[in-house]
């Protein structure tokens, strides 16, 4: 039985182009630190060719793991956070449920990266949402609330999660 968090390729082609917006906002972030190490803007720009058509998904399903390295090899917080928002968005490709942990890291890193402004991670969602197209909200909504994955029992409950009734533009953020 396939996941309820599963969604079809045409999908995930739609969540693909805001999942690498989200990480690119805080790309500066983990470059701050990193500036030789291409892995994550690599990342976000394979996920943007993947959303294109440009790159099929079995070739891109291989190649996410390779920008959460790049999150193993920095020191700060935020750094880490930029690097995994650019994984996740890699990830879509397999899953699209990742756009969800690609936003997520990418208002962590925000936050992280601005320790005295307590505003900043309401501020980059508010982006997130304000900068996510009809298509790929509607998209999103189709997903099952975190949690609600009968397919996934053992679900991590450290990782950071999103849940697609956030996408409600009425809701206050």
């Amino acid at each position: 039985m396939a996941s309820p968090q599963a969604l079809s390729e045409t999908d995930r082609r739609i969540v693909a182009t805001w999942a690498a917006d989200c990480a690119e906002r805080v790309l500066a972030v983990f470059e701050a630190e990193a500036p030789e190490d291409t892995r994550p803007r690599d990342a976000i720009t394979r996920t943007r060719a993947f959303a294109r058509g440009d790159l099929a998904a079995a070739g891109e399903i291989r190649q996410r793991f390779v920008a959460g390295r790049a999150a193993r090899e920095v020191k700060t917080p935020a750094a880490v956070a930029a690097a995994r928002a650019a994984a996740q968005a890699a990830a879509v490709a397999h899953m699209g449920a990742q756009a969800l942990g690609a936003a997520a890291y990418a208002a962590k890193a925000a936050g992280l990266a601005a320790p005295d402004r307590p505003e900043a991670v309401g501020e980059e969602i508010r982006w997130q949402l304000d900068h996510m197209s009809a298509e790929a909200r509607e998209t999103l909504r189709r997903l099952p609330p975190v949690g609600e994955d009968p397919a996934r029992s053992d679900r991590d409950s450290s990782r950071p999660a999103f849940s697609p009734q956030a996408f409600e533009t009425s809701r206050p953020v």
